[in-house]
């Protein structure tokens, strides 16, 4: 039987055999459930302080990016220009689109390879070589010519046991988790900004506070002045004011040494340097807090949450790689074919004559390789169990982290009221000291002690509204909110 009757038939066994075989080998994929996460119906331990304005709701997409909920027209701008100039997002989208072009690459490996080629040479035939030393009375020369060629060839992976198909796969979910790192690193700079954001706002309010602190201190250093003047007071009696404006006026560099760093910080989130943008002055008492806060069920945040997603996407691709690694142990089989048209003059190139062609069919099937390929299956295995276990502790973190943001607001709350109450006492009892002061029936170490209770009840009010802002931007992260804008779009 001649090769062109018989390479059909070997075609047509060849594609048979391939559809017999169209499964691939190796586990299938499938999304896990969770170390008991998506089944749990809230996320805080027993004995856990509750917090007001937040209830648990399978549905918490809101209008707009989670930020807006703060009202601040300034945060929203900073935010938006971080989400435009940040390098840091800038790489992790360059980062995606090389995970998305070799999953382009992969699928590409699947489809039939085609190849063209072409050559031209000169070259002096060696007759000799051929036998050829010529005859009684006739001599040979070695002649020389121009050969032109033009070829291509088509070459296909049968791929019968799907280890190109479970390599596509794995780059295809690489490419999921990269899109998922991606979409954390958003979530993760415009909380930062947001933090950052509630810092400055912070310490203005505290500086704010020491300003007035410092003014209510001069106050009581005219009223020891004055009460000099009367005669009622020693001339050493100024020192115990001024002592205690000094004492309140030096609280301040610190916090401004806070402040600018805070501001510089900002100026890196947006991706630029402190000398060439200026953070805006956020107003703590400008800064709403949301009325309610809807909060993901467990089982909704597994499925939210961009770290726990590209978690996800790395044990699909781990899964994917255990199939290429038992595929490799199935033999393999390729089919190709060449054309080739060679000529001595370029007019003939294209002729019939000539022409040349090949189609061949390969099989190869491991033998033996020293135990490699089962090492390296068990090596994926292993892999995989590797990436199920990370994939569970991420579930867990997230979880965690959820919890402590809960607990967090609810002793900020509590820690307000209790703060406000003690402010509003210790502003009562200052204002009676300095009362009985000036009618001669109170002492100024009495004054001066109630003062002091006073404005370390205002700080603490002050850096206490901050925290629960701050705690609140943490909860919106956490529970992976919506950030998307029309700016932000990839």
């Amino acid at each position: 039987m001649s090769l062109s009757n018989s390479f059909p038939r070997l075609a047509v066994s060849v594609s048979a055999l391939a559809l017999s075989a169209c499964a691939a080998v190796g586990p299938n994929f499938k999304t896990p459930a969770g170390p008991q996460g998506p089944a749990a119906a809230g996320y805080a331990m027993a004995g856990d302080p509750g917090p007001a304005g937040v209830r648990l709701s399978p549905e918490t997409r809101v209008a707009g990016p989670w930020w807006q909920a703060f009202g601040s027209a300034d945060l929203d701008h900073v935010v938006r220009q971080a989400l435009e100039g940040s390098p840091t997002l800038a790489e992790a989208n360059a980062t995606l689109q090389r995970a998305q072009q070799q999953a382009a690459a992969a699928r590409g490996g699947q489809l039939p390879q085609v190849d063209v080629s072409g050559s031209a040479q000169r070259e002096r035939i060696n007759l000799q070589a051929f036998g050829f030393s010529g005859f009684p009375g006739l001599a040979l020369s070695n002649p020389t010519i121009n050969l032109y060629t033009v070829g291509g060839t088509v070459g296909y992976d049968l791929d019968l046991f799907g280890g190109k198909r479970r390599a596509t796969e794995a780059a295809s979910a690489r490419a999921e988790a990269a899109a998922r790192q991606a979409d954390a690193a958003y979530l993760t700079l415009s909380g930062n900004v947001a933090m950052q954001a509630m810092r400055v706002a912070s310490l203005r309010a505290q500086i704010a506070t020491l300003q007035q602190v410092a003014d209510d201190d001069r106050r009581l250093l005219d009223m020891i002045h004055a009460a000099q003047r009367a005669g009622s007071e020693a001339p050493s009696a100024t020192a115990g004011g001024e002592a205690q404006l000094a004492e309140d006026e030096a609280l301040a560099p610190p916090l401004q040494r806070d402040l600018a760093a805070a501001r510089h910080q900002l100026a890196l989130l947006v991706g630029k340097s402190p000398a060439e943008w200026t953070a805006p002055d956020f107003d703590l008492a400008a800064m709403t807090s949301p009325g309610e806060t809807p909060l993901s069920l467990p089982s909704e945040l597994v499925r939210k949450r961009p770290d726990i997603l590209a978690a996800e996407a790395e044990l699909h691709a781990a899964t994917a790689d255990v199939g290429v690694a038992v595929a490799n142990q199935y033999p393999d089989i390729r089919l190709s074919a060449n054309l080739t048209q060679s000529a001595i003059q370029p007019q003939n190139l294209f002729n019939y004559n000539a022409s040349g062609w090949q189609l061949l069919s390969g099989v190869t099937a491991p033998i033996f390789h020293g135990g490699t390929l089962k090492a390296q299956r068990k090596g994926a295995e292993a892999d995989a169990r590797a990436a199920l276990a990370r994939y569970q502790s991420t579930v867990i973190r997230a979880f965690v982290q959820v919890s402590d943001v809960l607990a967090a607001l609810g002793t900020d709350q509590q820690q307000i009221v209790a703060l406000k109450r003690a402010e509003t006492a210790a502003a009562a009892s200052a204002r009676d000291a300095q009362t009985a002061y000036r009618l001669g029936g109170g002492t100024l170490l009495q004054v001066i002690d109630a003062q002091r209770t006073f404005n370390r009840a205002r700080r603490n009010s002050v850096q206490a509204e901050g925290q629960r802002l701050s705690d609140l931007v943490q909860l919106y992260t956490a529970t992976a909110a919506d950030w998307r804008t029309e700016t932000a779009a990839r």
